[in-house]
């Protein structure tokens, strides 16, 4: 979905079109909702607890998949998005008692492959406390930077949401060159995490 018609369908339904969307395209939404919530139009506050609620759930229920279901044919293709197999499950288990705030941060902010990679965190059976730890912390970081990133362009258009529709294309732009760097950055962290996977793989168990 581009940012244009996000931002259409969030003017037009507001909250009852936020949540759903949420899950479609979370940090997109997120800024976006940011930006709007400068003009009145959504609380911070409920942004906030909206995105960080969203994220840890969808956490949860990623983990129980693989705790629970691991050995499915869903999982299976899952894991193969990421390259993992069940021959070095070890590895990777390994790599989460060792940087597990590290690998926490690589593998949610690994466009794409995130979901996978919170399946293995389950197959691994990484302990609930630390995993959550980590998880709630990333959360924070990754949906406090987006939300307040759009903030901060809503207020710098003084806050205003005549204002905000007047000058929707540079917003519009601004906003796509935002989460356009978002992407990149989550590709660019993507490969960290493929090429860290790769290293595990090659190390004798």
């Amino acid at each position: 979905m581009s940012v244009n018609f996000i931002t259409q369908l969030i003017l037009q339904y507001r909250y009852w079109i936020l949540i759903p969307l949420s899950f479609i395209e979370g940090p997109v939404v997120a800024f976006v909702a940011g930006t709007l919530a400068a003009v009145g139009i959504f609380d911070m506050y409920f942004l906030a607890v909206l995105f960080f609620v969203r994220d840890v759930g969808l956490d949860g229920v990623y983990y129980a998949i693989g705790y629970f279901g691991g050995r499915t044919a869903f999982t299976e293709r899952m894991l193969a998005k990421i390259g993992v197999t069940e021959n070095h499950l070890q590895q990777v288990r390994a790599l989460w008692e060792k940087r597990p705030f590290m690998t926490m941060f690589i593998g949610k902010l690994s466009y794409g492959i995130a979901s996978a990679f919170i399946v293995v965190a389950g197959m691994v059976q990484m302990p609930l406390r630390i995993f959550f730890r980590y998880g709630i912390l990333v959360a924070i970081l990754e949906y406090g930077t987006l939300l307040y990133a759009g903030y901060f362009l809503g207020a710098s258009l003084g806050g205003n949401v005549v204002r905000m529709i007047d000058n929707a294309q540079y917003t519009i732009a601004f906003a796509a060159i935002v989460i356009s760097g978002y992407y990149f950055f989550t590709w660019y962290m993507r490969g960290k995490f493929l090429r860290s996977d790769e290293e595990i793989e090659e190390t004798p168990v």
